[in-house]
């Protein structure tokens, strides 16, 4: 008698009524809408925009925010969807993160009113899309060197300059645009349509390519003053923003790898070689279970780090850790699900050298490995390594 992956491991009866109701619809959201059609939209490289109306209408999107229109739902709640989204894709956890951790976020925390009453009504809606302009072309890990300026001309704004790696940039009809001033950096919203504002989508992916990342240019791009972010000043601003966002991955990288093990157990039971599945093996039953216990591990921190966050407890040390740890795992699990899969694991039958591809670039953005690891070390230490 075989045991599910739920019965082996379920966290249900730490979880509240409201909670799983979150993860239940969202469940039933990815694998009524996302699971038919990935695969080829992974193919094709398609970003499938209806669906941004309808996770509006879940009331995912900035869905842990208590302004007008977003659900003001629990940390855990959140991360309990990134969860169950990325196990269907990172691209469309990618894009929650990016609507409603990163450009929603920066409205929500540093916005003047005014701003908040335009857009998050209708970004919690999907009738609008932002997007959250940081990294730039010479490196994402250094951004206190950005090279992006904004220039006070009269009344207005000028701003200049170039981005890279913006998620949905190019679809977007906002840009929360992060440039250096001579007050240091600061944080404006800027329409897209705005003139000098252009957004092109990186091409030759072989990652996230059912999700849209773009290079922008900013040539003299000119907006009033009231596009400033009025509560963001310096570098805590954006990295807060960021912080809201890997907090999500460490749920999110965790729902690729239980989608992994789920495939890997699957094949290993109904697979048969020499007689029987090959399952009956050691050799596999010690993979599938070195995989379990690491998957188990990475919940169970992300729901730890979830109620910390609740409790407002939560450091950026510590969602450090969790970043690391979660999108580490997810593809050592995912790799050796690939080895269970045998050579079929390469072909788009399964999902795994998808999710494999995909946790690639979770890897490296919202803080690579190297830049996690330094944060670990100067806490532990208490000496900067950066440099």
């Amino acid at each position: 008698m075989t045991t599910t992956l739920d019965e082996a491991f379920s966290i249900d009866h730490l979880l509240t009524d409201e909670e799983r109701g979150w993860r239940d619809r969202a469940r039933a959201f990815a694998t009524d809408r996302i699971r038919p059609v990935i695969e080829q939209d992974f193919e094709d490289k398609h970003f499938r925009r209806e669906l941004v109306a309808e996770l509006g209408a879940l009331g995912v999107l900035g869905m842990h925010l208590k302004d007008e229109g977003c659900a003001g739902a629990g940390a855990v709640s959140y991360g309990l969807v990134c969860h169950e989204l990325e196990a269907a894709d990172s691209g469309w956890r990618t894009f929650v993160s990016v609507q409603g951790s990163l450009a929603m976020s920066a409205i929500s925390k540093f916005g003047s009113d005014e701003q908040k009453a335009e857009w998050l009504p209708a970004m919690a809606r999907g009738e609008r899309i932002g997007c959250f302009a940081l990294t730039e072309p010479d490196g994402g890990s250094d951004p206190a060197a950005m090279r992006t300026r904004a220039r006070r001309d009269g009344d207005d704004w000028v701003i200049s300059g170039s981005k890279r790696w913006i998620g949905l940039a190019a679809l977007a009809d906002l840009a929360v645009v992060w440039a250096a001033t001579d007050d240091g950096v600061r944080g404006f919203v800027v329409p897209t349509t705005s003139p000098g504002f252009a957004a092109t989508a990186i091409d030759g992916k072989l990652s996230m390519r059912a999700s849209v990342q773009c290079d922008v240019m900013l040539d003299e791009v000119r907006v009033p003053a009231s596009a400033m972010l009025p509560d963001a000043r310096g570098l805590s601003g954006p990295f807060s923003c960021l912080n809201e966002a890997r907090y999500g991955i460490v749920w999110g990288a965790m729902g690729a790898a239980r989608d992994c093990l789920e495939v890997s157990i699957e094949r290993a039971t109904t697979r048969e070689v020499f007689g029987r599945p090959i399952g009956a093996t050691q050799l596999i039953q010690e993979k599938l279970a070195n995989m379990l216990v690491e998957y188990e591990k990475g919940l169970l921190l992300a729901l730890h780090l979830g109620r910390l966050k609740e409790a407002g407890r939560l450091t950026p040390t510590q969602i450090s850790v969790g970043k690391l740890n979660s999108v580490r795992e997810a593809l050592a699990i995912a790799r050796e699900a690939r080895t269970i899969l045998g050579g079929d694991g390469i072909t788009n039958a399964f999902p795994v050298m998808r999710h494999m591809a995909n946790l690639e670039s979770v890897r490296t953005y919202e803080g690579t490995d190297e830049i996690h690891t330094l944060v670990l070390g100067r806490a532990l230490t208490g000496l900067t390594a950066f440099a």
